[in-house]
C-alpha cells in the first residue's frame, strides 16, 4: 500500500509515516535493534524506488518532466505514460525484492494481541490524546530518551526496556523509579488525569496480579474510549484532503498550466481543518509542516545557481560536450557515463538539484 501510495502522494511524504508505523509494530513484536535499522533502509526503497512508477512519486520526476518540454507543442516529453512504461516495471521488481527480503527477515515475528498493554491495544486513541494534550506524539523510547535527565541513574535501564517493546510504565516500575516521578512522567506521556490509574495498573502488572484487581486498566480504557468519537470525526475529515489533492493532480495532468504545488497546499488546508479546533494538535501540525518545508529551503540557492548557469549558456556548452562524447563513445556509453555521474552527484548534493541540472543539460538534444 505504501509503495502504491508513494507514486501518488510522493515518497517524501510517505517515508516518515512508513518508518514510524513499521517501528511501532516491530517494537510490539520485540524485534531486535538490527531489524529496526534494516526496516528503515527498506522503507527508503519502498517509498522512493517503488514510488517512482508515476511522475508524482518523487520530486526529481516532476523536475525532469517540467524541464523537458517539447518547444513546438509545449507539452512535456516525459508524460505519465512514460513513467508507467519505463518506471512501473522497475518499481514492481523492486517491490518483489523488498517483499521477499522482508519475509526472510521479519516473517517469523508476531505480535501477541492477547498480551498487548492497554495503551498499545488503544494505540490510535493514545496518539490522539498525546497530540491533543501535549502537542506531540512520542514513542515510549523517544519519551524516555527525552527525559533522561529527570530519570537520572535509571535512564539507561528505562531506555533499554522501552527499546525492546516494554510499556513505558512497566519499564519505569522495573527500573525502580520512585512513584512520584513515575506519576509525573506518565502524566506527561499521556494525560495528568490518568497518571494515578496508569501507575496503579503497571505496579499490578509488574507483580503479575490477577487482571480482576486492576481497576486502573478499566479507568484508562474508558478514558480512551471516550475519545473515539472525536478522533474518528477528525480522521474522516482529514481523509477528505485526498479529494482536492487528487483532483488537482488530475487537473495538472490534463493541463500543465495548473501549478502542481496547489495540490499539496489544498490537501494540507483541508486536513488542517479537521484539527483546527484543537490548538495543540494544530500547532504540532503546523510545526511539522514548517520543518518539512524548511528542509527544502537550502535548495533555493542551488536552483538559483542553475538558473544563472542557464542564462550564461553553460548548458549549451554542456550539450555540445555530450554530443561530442556520444559521437566518440557511442550514445549508449555516453548515457551510461551520465548515469554514473548523476548518481555520484546525487549522493554529494541532492537528487532534486541533479535532476534539474541533468534535464537542462540534455534539453533540446537530438539523437546522434
Amino acid at each position: 500500500m505504501v509503495a502504491v501510495a508513494s507514486g501518488i502522494f510522493s515518497g517524501v511524504s510517505m517515508i516518515g509515516l512508513a518508518i514510524r508505523t513499521l517501528v511501532i509494530i516491530l517494537l510490539l513484536a520485540q524485534a531486535p535493534p538490527q531489524i529496526l535499522r534494516y526496516v528503515v533502509i527498506v522503507c527508503t526503497a519502498v517509498t522512493t524506488v517503488c514510488g517512482m512508477w508515476l511522475a508524482y512519486g518523487e520530486p526529481p520526476n516532476l523536475i525532469m518532466k517540467a524541464n523537458l518540454i517539447n518547444p513546438a507543442s509545449g507539452t512535456p516529453y516525459l508524460t505519465d505514460g512514460f513513467f508507467l512504461l519505463y518506471c512501473l516495471p522497475a518499481a514492481v521488481l523492486t517491490y518483489a525484492c523488498v517483499a521477499w527480503s522482508l519475509r526472510q527477515e521479519i516473517g517469523g515475528l508476531r505480535v501477541d494481541l492477547a498480551k498487548l498493554d492497554v495503551l498499545d491495544a488503544n494505540a490510535a486513541a493514545v496518539r490522539f490524546l498525546q497530540a491533543l494534550r501535549h502537542g506531540e506524539v512520542l514513542l515510549p523510547v523517544e519519551f524516555a530518551e527525552a527525559h533522561a535527565a529527570e530519570l537520572g541513574a535509571h535512564a539507561a535501564a528505562v531506555v533499554e526496556r522501552t527499546r525492546t517493546g516494554e510499556a513505558l510504565g512497566l519499564a519505569l516500575v522495573h527500573a525502580g523509579v520512585a512513584q512520584p516521578l513515575r506519576k509525573l512522567l506518565l502524566g506527561r506521556f499521556l494525560d495528568e488525569s490518568l497518571a494515578d490509574a496508569l501507575d496503579r495498573h503497571y505496579v499490578l502488572e509488574s507483580q503479575n496480579l490477577s487482571p480482576g484487581l486492576d481497576e486502573g486498566e478499566v479507568v484508562i480504557a474508558r478514558a480512551l474510549a471516550k475519545l473515539d468519537k472525536r478522533r474518528i470525526v477528525a480522521r474522516r475529515t482529514g481523509l477528505l484532503a485526498a479529494l482536492p489533492f487528487g483532483g488537482l493532480l488530475v487537473a495538472h495532468a490534463l493541463n500543465h498550466q495548473v501549478p502542481i504545488f496547489l495540490a499539496s497546499f489544498a490537501g494540507f488546508a483541508v486536513a488542517l481543518a479537521a484539527i483546527w479546533s484543537l490548538p495543540k494538535m494544530r500547532g504540532a501540525a503546523l510545526r511539522a509542516a514548517w520543518v518539512e518545508f524548511s528542509e527544502y529551503l537550502f535548495l533555493l540557492p542551488l536552483f538559483f545557481s542553475i538558473s544563472l548557469l542557464t542564462r550564461s549558456e553553460f548548458f549549451g556548452q554542456f550539450q555540445q560536450l555530450i554530443q561530442s562524447g556520444s559521437r566518440a563513445m557511442s550514445p549508449a556509453s555516453m548515457a551510461l557515463a551520465q548515469f554514473f555521474g548523476s548518481s555520484v552527484l546525487s549522493a554529494l548534493l541532492d537528487n532534486n538539484v541533479v535532476a534539474d541540472f541533468a534535464a537542462r543539460a540534455i534539453q533540446g538534444l537530438r539523437r546522434c
